[in-house]
């Protein structure tokens, strides 16, 4: 449980989710095995339906992992469209290489090993749609880049923003997690109050913040 929601609505919420089936499932069970943080099936759900909704075909994810969010990101765009996914763990990148093979979608998802640091300030291209999902501490780190990168009226989807609930109750921070939340909370702080963007904030899965970049910063 993600100790954002009661857990009886959470736990109902995930058992009405259609389960997933092929690489997906695969990609589940070896996540849960090894312990990799993949986005929470309802938030997969969630990311299909703005994907569809908005219409993105160019996406640009931040923390690839073994590339379960890059891969529901496809599915959902249908035939056309592609996305540019940034991992700097070695060995993450190798398992979502992999990964991405045997959806047969090496052709539509490009991966770059590497620092997002490095490669978000060499990217100079516009994306449709943005999923940060990487070291949470970075996220204001690399907003300036981002919103360089995404359209007007695209979509930054911010993941993990609420952080077991931490980010919402002093009482439930840990020690060792102290610097984590308080950057995220400046993280927050800042999008929500952005003059280039409108944004709101869900609390499923373990929090996901949804900006929308306004057309000229209106």
């Amino acid at each position: 449980m993600s100790d954002i929601l009661n857990p009886s609505v959470e736990k109902y919420i995930r058992n009405i989710i259609p389960t997933s089936t092929g690489v997906l499932s695969d990609m589940e069970e070896y996540a849960r095995e090894n312990h990799v943080p993949i986005i929470h099936r309802e938030v997969a759900t969630l990311v299909k339906v703005l994907t569809k909704t908005s219409g993105a075909t160019k996406i640009l994810e931040i923390g690839t992992a073994i590339a379960y969010s890059a891969i529901t990101f496809c599915i959902a765009m249908g035939k056309i469209g592609s996305i540019t996914t940034i991992e700097r763990d070695e060995n993450m990148c190798r398992i979502a290489t992999s990964n991405i093979e045997k959806s047969n979608l090496k052709e539509r998802i490009k991966l770059i090993q590497g620092d997002a640091n490095d490669v978000l300030r060499y990217l100079d291209e516009e994306y449709d749609l943005i999923f940060l999902d990487s070291a949470k501490g970075q996220y204001n780190r690399y907003l300036s880049d981002l919103l360089r990168l995404l359209k007007n009226g695209g979509m930054l989807i911010s993941d993990n923003v609420l952080y077991k609930g931490m980010v919402a109750d002093d009482k439930l921070v840990l020690k060792r997690k102290k610097t984590i939340v308080k950057k995220l909370r400046a993280y927050l702080t800042t999008i929500t109050n952005h003059p280039e963007l409108d944004t709101c904030i869900l609390p499923i899965g373990d929090g996901v913040a949804i900006s929308c970049k306004k057309a000229g910063g209106n």
